[in-house]
C-alpha cells in the first residue's frame, strides 16, 4: 500500500467516525468575515440579564493534591438574588450532544469564533438543559429558564439552567 493510499484510508476512516453534530456544525454557514463582536459579550435581550452582571462573580482557584485546578465562585449580591429566578439571557451555543437539535449545551457569553478564547472563564458560560431540542447555529440565541447558582463543589460550573427554552 502506498503512502497516498494510506493517507486516503486514514482520511476516510476519520470521516466515518465524525459525529452527526460535527457534520451539522460543518454545514452551518460561517460569518463571511470575522465579527466585530468577538471582544464583547452577546447583547442583553429586552427584559434579560447582562453578562456583565454574571461576569462580576469572582473566582477562587486552588490546586488540589493531584495537581488539578479547582474553582469556586464568590457571587456578588446582585447575582445571588437571581438564584432560582426566571431569567432571560442571550449567548452563543456550544453543542454538547450529537445531532442538529441540542437539549444539553453551553451558552457562551462571547462568540466562539476567536481561536485565542476557546476556554471561557466559569462566569462567562451557562450550562443549559432543555426539554425541547434547539437547533444549532452560530447566531446569538436567547434562552429563558430558571437560573441555578453552583460551583460550591469546585466543579467550575457556576451557572445552570435546567429548564431552558428559546426566547
Amino acid at each position: 500500500m502506498t503512502l497516498l493510499d494510506r493517507r486516503t484510508l486514514a482520511l476516510s476512516a476519520l470521516g466515518l467516525v465524525a459525529t452527526p453534530a460535527m457534520a451539522a456544525m460543518q454545514r452551518q454557514p460561517r460569518p463571511a468575515a470575522p465579527t466585530e463582536a468577538v471582544w464583547k459579550p452577546a447583547d442583553t435581550p429586552p427584559g434579560g440579564i447582562a453578562w456583565s452582571l454574571l461576569e462580576s462573580t469572582r473566582e477562587i482557584t486552588r490546586t488540589d493534591a493531584k495537581g488539578f485546578i479547582r474553582s469556586k465562585p464568590v457571587f456578588p449580591p446582585g447575582v445571588r438574588a437571581l438564584d432560582g429566578k426566571a431569567v432571560k439571557v442571550a449567548g452563543y451555543m456550544m453543542p454538547l450532544e450529537t445531532g442538529t437539535l441540542q437539549k444539553h449545551f453551553v451558552l457562551l457569553a462571547y462568540p466562539p469564533d476567536c481561536p485565542y478564547h476557546l476556554n471561557p472563564n466559569p462566569m462567562q458560560f451557562i450550562e443549559v438543559r432543555s426539554p425541547v431540542g434547539l437547533g444549532f447555529d452560530y447566531r446569538v440565541k436567547v434562552i429563558s429558564g430558571t437560573l441555578r447558582l453552583g460551583g460550591q463543589d469546585e466543579s467550575g460550573i457556576f451557572y445552570r439552567i435546567n429548564d431552558g427554552r428559546p426566547g
